[in-house]
């Protein structure tokens, strides 16, 4: 590929990290009311779904052991 013969000088790299620019940007826009109301509702329904998920989960999560509750019951009866 082609290359320059003369040396590339750094000093606008250094001079470029120490510029400040004079224009300030314009400032941000305040969110409406129905904005933030929209935004807080997004929020709790994400949040209801995540609780609801880990809620209607917590069954499948439990250790259960197939044959322990129908040897009580059998035992059980045997002794009466």
């Amino acid at each position: 590929m082609f290359r320059r013969g003369e040396p590339v000088p750094f000093a606008f790299v250094a001079e470029a990290d120490r510029f400040r620019s004079n224009v300030a940007p314009p400032p941000r826009e305040r969110a409406t009311r129905v904005q933030l109301a929209g935004r807080i509702l997004a929020t709790v329904t994400v949040v209801a779904s995540l609780v609801g998920a880990v809620v209607l989960g917590m069954p499948a999560l439990e250790v259960h052991q197939p044959g322990t509750t129908g040897q009580h019951s059998a035992t059980a009866a045997q002794h009466r």
